[in-house]
């Protein structure tokens, strides 16, 4: 910033997006630099050009002026020095429980030779958090130095790793004072704090999960479809190659939610072994779509090929088992994951009352529930209990006998199985009649 732009006031930029105006460039660079240099924005001026955003929000060109602006707010990553022989791809969800697809699609991708330094984050509200996943690993560092971060990319050709303190400074700020002045929902900020994440990993390509239904952020079909959409036209604009899939978020993603049980799966389905046909259709589809965007397959049949192939011939487990390693995980744990991940001191069945087909599930209520049972948290400052979670959780569709599991809980004391097991009684719906679930993948967004 130059002397002569910090004379900008920010109560009158505030006052032009209150009153509905389009702010320039110069002023949403302010605004950024003013997130970073607390001394020249205040928190309640944050807050008010927040309000001013969400209420009469962003076009085109501001979304992305706002995106490019936190991007360059810290260290923006290149990997040209590193001549990486492939392109550098990545995959974002905006969350839902039991998703855990950032898990095997990194290491896929890797197999199949691009490179995948994946920035994710922890648990948001009811979500489950890729890195909160990873911590249940021992000894597996989720914010490695830059360099490190680097190694283990030319090693593994993935790294699942956190956003470090140079990566985006600005959007901590806002995002923390969204977080507590009712601004979070607002799509272009939603956007630009996802997107100058990406943008300044060095990415050349990315796919968006955008999660609809009663698990996921954007419950509504609606404001998923707005949300996809403003991501991939901000992407592009930014000059990101970016697709998105609307993917169903109305039960649990998986047969598991919850750290350590999510981690087993994920290690499973890489292994080949059969699993939830919808948690290897979003991964499978996610996967060809990014390496359609890096060219490293000309269409989405081909690239289902390759994901098909490295997944068969253990290229993608092996992959895996590198990052981990690399990371300072144990160089052993893809052959005996279960040794090593802590298991639940408690676990007990949830059966069913009744005789029926699984008809719903209360998804943003059993996020909470595992919450409550110390796998999230209440506050950030709160440890997470890797070991508490569900497993063998009955997918909508499926017909159960009375008596039979609708799912296994997995609890840190007996008390606390019985309420999560009373509880799980009331979120899983029976129905007398056959019931079709909801397709997984419901709309693409973006490319051709």
């Amino acid at each position: 910033m130059t002397d002569g732009d910090t004379t900008m006031l920010p109560q009158e930029i505030i006052r032009h997006k209150r009153d509905g105006q389009v702010l320039t460039r110069a002023e949403i660079d302010h605004f950024v630099h003013g997130l970073v240099h607390e001394q020249s924005w205040g928190d309640a001026q944050v807050g008010s050009m927040a309000m001013a955003c969400f209420l009469k929000g962003l076009n085109q060109d501001e979304k992305v002026a706002l995106t490019l602006a936190m991007m360059r707010s810290g260290e923006v990553l290149s990997w040209a020095e590193a001549q990486l022989p492939g392109p550098v791809l990545d995959k974002h969800s905006t969350g839902g429980v039991g998703d855990k697809v950032s898990l095997p699609l990194a290491p896929i991708l890797a197999a199949c030779g691009a490179y995948v330094p994946m920035i994710s984050g922890r648990g948001l509200g009811h979500t489950g958090g890729t890195l909160d996943k990873f911590d249940s690993i021992p000894g597996y560092t989720t914010a490695p130095s830059v360099e490190h971060l680097r190694v283990a990319l030319r090693s593994a050709g993935c790294a699942i790793v956190g956003q470090t303190a140079q990566l985006a400074p600005a959007d901590r700020r806002l995002y923390a004072i969204r977080d507590i002045t009712a601004t979070v929902e607002s799509i272009p900020l939603i956007t630009a704090s996802i997107l100058s994440k990406k943008l300044a990993a060095g990415l050349q390509g990315l796919v968006m999960d955008v999660k609809t239904g009663n698990g996921a952020f954007a419950a509504d079909l609606g404001m998923a479809r707005d949300l996809a959409r403003s991501l991939v036209d901000v992407a592009e604009g930014a000059g990101l190659p970016t697709r998105a899939w609307i993917t169903d978020m109305s039960q649990v993603l998986g047969h598991s939610c919850g750290h350590s049980v999510e981690m087993l799966e994920a290690v499973a389905l890489l292994k080949g072994d059969p699993g939830d046909a919808r948690l290897l259709e979003v991964t499978r589809t996610l996967c060809a779509e990014l390496l359609c965007i890096g060219g490293l397959s000309t269409s989405l049949d081909e690239g289902l090929n390759r994901v098909d192939a490295v997944l068969a011939n253990g290229q993608a487990l092996e992959r895996f088992a590198r990052m981990v390693a690399a990371l300072g995980g144990p160089t052993d744990f893809v052959d005996r994951p279960a040794h090593y991940l802590v298991p639940a001191p408690v676990v007990q069945p949830v059966l069913a009352s009744r005789a029926g087909w699984v008809s719903e599930v209360a998804t943003r209520e059993v996020g909470l529930m595992l919450i409550e049972m110390g796998g999230g948290r209440r506050l950030s400052t709160d440890r997470i209990d890797h070991r508490v979670g569900l497993s063998q959780v009955a997918p909508i569709g499926r017909r159960v006998e009375a008596g039979e599991v609708l799912a296994m809980v997995h609890a840190a004391d007996r008390a606390s199985a019985d309420l999560a097991c009373s509880r799980l009684t009331q979120f899983i719906g029976l129905s007398e009649q056959p019931v079709a679930p909801q397709a997984v993948l419901i709309e693409r967004c973006g490319g051709v």
